[in-house]
């Protein structure tokens, strides 16, 4: 079932709706061009906020964990999503290797491991997981507590190649964001297929990157369109040397933050936007909803607490932030079941495959929901993500609002395809 969604679907929001509605036949064929010539991400998630008079992608993710939380009804999707995306890799694959997280104890973690051992083998490959985590010595099996299990066993590495014991893979898929860098097992796996590619990890991705490579999109998808491209994308600026913990290069920071809030007040006068503009100031290499905060005005950074200062200065696998990103804050005017919610939508390949929403009972519509005490209400993709209505009016078919969904997070898919190919290590350079 599609989630009600309490917020009424009326407002600004359904003139860019019309547009992209109106403009679909155009905007198919600009992706189908785009895709000719630059290779979709293996796999990606994208956060949407939905302000009611803008639709903008907040983050990225190139390791999208959560395939549990799409719906059963999803799955015949995203198997033929994988089908696509492994016969343009290697056609005769039969075994493929899921490295995961090193989260053993994180069981909802592990029933997306389990979702994406399925959809692999429902897509005709022989799936096993492999784990980095040196106390996985033998095949260790853990019951989920959605009924499943999955079973973790230690990889090899003999020459060149990854493999398990009595298997070894052709395509290795990692569903391990390498935040802490690559372990060097992962490095010098010319034999195998290795997806995504080591340079998707968070040891050399940047949420600047890829905003920057997301504005260029979004230009050129709006001048074909004819809107106005702030409408689907989040100014940002970026600051480096950034310590939180010794109040270092808070200068920095603090009129980074008050030109940005500058510059939406202008865009909000603009279109007449009667709300108080805020930024998201996170880890430029952060994930995990860790090292976030929102800031008002720029004297609010002059006097953070230690609380807020611990905060930001370490993220995932204990890496000290010292780059932050300091984004346009969107913020959302969607609800379900009276809680602040935001879309995310999951895509393999070029294709949107599903997605839900993440909801939090205890955030406000300016905070970040990414984080503990969040829950996920699926949304129903399958009949309509790629089957908007045309002919009817704005807001009043569900099936156009989850089309612009999925054309905004394409956008960020693309964006991120972009980035990849600039921080390629082994792209050939032509001056």
């Amino acid at each position: 079932m599609v989630p009600h969604l309490v917020t009424a679907l009326t407002g600004p929001i359904n003139e860019l709706e019309q547009r992209i509605l109106e403009s679909t036949p155009v905007i198919e064929r600009w992706f189908r061009l785009e895709w000719m010539e630059h290779t979709p991400p293996f796999y990606t998630s994208v956060d949407i906020r939905n302000a009611g008079f803008k639709l903008a992608p907040v983050d990225t993710n190139l390791f999208p964990g959560g395939w549990n939380n799409l719906t059963n009804e999803m799955l015949p999707l995203a198997v033929q999503a994988a089908m696509a995306a492994i016969e343009k890799i290697c056609p005769e694959a039969k075994n493929l290797l899921l490295v995961p997280e090193n989260h053993t104890r994180n069981t909802f973690y592990l029933m997306n491991v389990a979702q994406l051992q399925r959809i692999f083998y429902s897509a005709g490959l022989n799936v096993r997981v492999g784990s980095l985590n040196p106390d996985i010595k033998e095949p260790t099996t853990i019951d989920l507590p959605n009924g499943d299990r999955v079973v973790l066993e230690p990889i090899i590495r003999e020459g060149r190649r990854l493999g398990l014991k009595h298997f070894d893979p052709c395509t290795i898929l990692l569903n391990n964001d390498l935040s802490a860098g690559v372990p060097g097992i992962l490095e010098d796996l010319h034999e195998q297929y290795l997806l995504p590619p080591l340079h998707a990890g968070w040891h050399v991705r940047r949420k600047s990157n890829h905003f920057r490579a997301y504005e260029e999109v979004a230009k050129r998808f709006c001048k074909l369109v004819g809107i106005d491209p702030w409408l689907i994308n989040p100014m940002f600026a970026q600051c480096g040397q950034v310590n939180f913990a010794e109040g270092a290069g808070l200068e920095c920071l603090q009129s980074n933050v008050d030109a940005l809030l500058g510059k939406i007040r202008r865009k909000y006068k603009e279109y007449g936007i009667q709300e108080r503009p805020f930024v998201v100031v996170k880890a430029d290499n952060g994930t995990y909803g860790m090292g976030v905060m929102m800031v008002r005005d720029a004297a609010e950074l002059a006097n953070l607490n230690r609380r807020t200062k611990n905060k930001m200065n370490v993220i995932k696998d204990g890496q000290q932030v010292s780059d932050v990103i300091i984004q346009e804050g969107v913020m959302t005017h969607e609800r379900i079941h009276d809680a602040v919610a935001e879309p995310v939508v999951y895509m393999m390949d070029r294709y949107v495959v599903g997605g839900f929403y993440r909801v939090h009972a205890e955030r406000g519509v300016d905070e970040n929901l990414n984080a503990p005490g969040a829950s996920f209400v699926p949304l129903a993709f399958e009949k309509s993500a790629l089957q908007p209505q045309p002919g009817s009016p704005p807001g009043a078919s569900v099936p156009n609002r989850f089309y612009m969904y999925g054309v905004v997070a394409r956008l960020a898919m693309l964006a991120a395809a972009y980035e990849l190919e600039a921080t390629d290590p082994e792209a050939e350079r032509y001056d």
